[in-house]
């Protein structure tokens, strides 16, 4: 019989240093803003907005661009503008829309140091 002895105090893996690891509070939000971004439709309605002349857009321009209703746009809108992508400034009956381009730095920083964004998408790119 063969006795394997082991030492029980001792633990079994030592965890790696959580340096640079996102907190819990910053990962929650992070990932609001990716699930905002899990639709095609809103991912369009972003880069709409962002490649808009004035750097803002209504509710009633995008409409067209995306084929689908009022009520359909400004749900997404909404969605968006809950996970802090964009900012919305009521004029009379209209709201108009805008990027929050430190939003948008956000994502693209934390993807950055994840390591996952190809080269062509980065900051550095030309």
């Amino acid at each position: 019989m063969v006795q394997v002895m082991t030492d029980h105090a001792a633990p079994c893996c030592v965890p790696a240093p959580a340096a640079g690891a996102l907190a819990a509070e910053d990962a929650a939000q992070l990932a609001a803003r990716f699930k905002a971004l899990a639709d095609p439709n809103r991912v369009r309605l972003l880069s709409l907005v962002a490649a808009g002349e004035s750097g803002e857009a209504c509710v009633c321009d995008l409409t067209e661009p995306l084929q689908l209703g009022q009520p359909t746009v400004s749900h997404h809108l909404k969605i968006l503008v809950d996970a802090g992508l964009l900012a919305r400034e009521k004029r009379g009956v209209w709201s108009y829309y805008s990027v929050l381009p430190a939003a948008l730095e956000d994502l693209a920083g934390a993807l950055r140091g994840f390591g996952a964004v190809p080269p062509a998408l980065g900051k550095d790119a030309s």
